[in-house]
């Protein structure tokens, strides 16, 4: 490992989709902040385009549904810097659409981004953090990782899952000095609405017009208008890393924190009207 550079930095970020909207903004601050880092797109020159030229910058080609690639671009991250500190799993996109409306292909698709992918990228990093008793898995979630909603009910799913690993590797991680972390991001003023992040299903079923119509409408009104401010959400994440007993989960913007509160009480209240029946199902004493 002839080319490994060490020195002066404060740790080294490993971030996928790191060529535009949140993950180059992510790449931007670490980069800022004193750190190497490992940015990884399908497209290398966009990223080059986007975060220049640096020492401290290694631009790597990922398509993170192939685990070869995966690996092959985190052997490169090594041979570089010689270690990897934070993992960010930030590749995904959307798809906008009533359950039914959701088309199989598209459905595939996603899970091969947002679940199989992140799974790829993280079974070729983890092995490194291990070998180094340290390290950050930060997995990039959404309000809708929490809380499903009509319109958005398949992509909330694969985050779903996305938490739901995290979940895990929080407690399979933690005795070996490794950290997980779950971000889960409301609206932010991203391209995510726009089609370069988003599909929308081409399918419209007028039954389902009050409710994932109304949001196909709603996104549309929203796009470019949402509420959260990217910069700060880069900001924010340097801070995570930083903390000296970082979270599970760590919810960013004000209307992720209003939907958990509303999706706990309602379970709150779900449960305790049922718990009778609940209860009922165990061997009797």
């Amino acid at each position: 490992m002839a080319n490994v550079q060490q020195g002066g930095f404060k740790r080294v970020w490993f971030i996928t989709g790191a060529s535009r909207a949140i993950g180059a903004l992510i790449a931007e601050a670490a980069l800022a902040d004193g750190n190497a880092v490992v940015a990884a797109g399908r497209k290398v020159g966009a990223i080059s385009e986007r975060l220049g030229e640096s020492a401290a910058l290694l631009p790597v080609e990922l398509d993170v549904t192939n685990e070869a690639q995966a690996k092959a671009a985190v052997q490169a991250a090594i041979e570089k810097f010689g270690r990897i500190d934070v993992l960010v799993n930030n590749a995904g996109f959307g798809l906008l659409g009533a359950v039914e409306e959701s088309a199989d292909n598209e459905v595939r698709r996603m899970y091969d981004t947002n679940v199989f992918g992140l799974l790829n990228v993280t079974r070729a990093v983890l092995p490194i953090m291990r070998a180094n008793r340290s390290g950050h898995v930060i997995n990039v979630s959404s309000i809708g990782g929490y809380r499903a909603a009509a319109g958005f009910g398949v992509y909330s799913s694969t985050k779903f899952a996305v938490e739901g690993i995290t979940e895990a590797l929080h407690a399979e991680l933690r005795p070996l000095g490794i950290r997980a972390t779950v971000v889960e991001p409301g609206y932010f003023r991203t391209d995510f609405l726009d089609a370069s992040s988003l599909v929308v299903a081409p399918e419209v079923i007028d039954d389902y017009d009050e409710t994932s119509g109304a949001v196909r409408r709603k996104a549309m009104q929203l796009n470019h208008n949402q509420p959260g401010d990217p910069t700060r959400l880069a900001a924010a994440m340097i801070a995570l890393v930083d903390a000296a007993s970082p979270p599970l989960r760590l919810p960013l913007g004000t209307d992720t924190l209003a939907a958990i509160a509303a999706k706990n009480a309602y379970v709150t209240q779900e449960t305790e009207t049922w718990k009778q029946l609940s209860y009922s199902t165990d061997f009797a004493a």
